[in-house]
Order: structure tokens, then sequence, then C-alpha cells
């Protein structure tokens, strides 16, 4: 079993509250998940209204299949236009 798995870290502009916070993470979240079949979520910077940590996780048999799908979503991350990615890092391992 191959696991990928990674963190996106996302700069959300025009930001004032909580709500319209939610708005976009909520957007990201369910473009990525449904695009992809991954696990998705919001795993940090819950508080800060201008920052978001999206964490998601796939699981696969082989490595450069799920190699190849971490790399689609990273670049689709990124051009969802929604926020501005300012960081990511990503594992894949075999458990």
């Amino acid at each position: 079993m191959v696991v990928g798995m990674g963190r996106i870290i996302y700069r959300i502009h025009d930001c004032r509250s909580l709500k319209g916070k939610r708005k976009v993470v909520k957007a990201i979240i369910a473009r990525l998940r449904n695009k992809f079949n991954a696990t998705v979520a919001e795993v940090g910077a819950n508080d800060i209204y201008q920052r978001a940590e999206i964490g998601f996780a796939m699981v696969g048999n082989d490595r450069n299949v799920i190699n190849s799908k971490v790399d689609k979503f990273f670049n689709m991350a990124e051009d969802l236009g929604l926020a501005e990615v300012i960081d990511s890092e990503m594992e894949i391992f075999n458990a």
C-alpha cells in the first residue's frame, strides 16, 4: 500500500472574517475532493482570517500513480485561483 499525503498553505486576500474564510476554504476543499476522490480537510490556522492550511491524503498500490496524482493535485490547487498558494509539502511512503 502506498500513501501520498501533503499540506498546502494558502493566503486568502481581502478576507476580513472567519465567515469569508470558511466560504473560500469550503470551495477549495469541495473542488479538490470531487476531482481527485482524496481525503481533504482544513488542518491548521483555524483562527487566522487570511491563512488556510489544507491537508490531503491518497492511497493506492502503485507509487508512480500516487506521485502523479499528488503532482496533479498541487497543480490544480494552485490553478483554482481562489487563494494564493504560499507553501506546500508532500510525502509518499509505503505502508
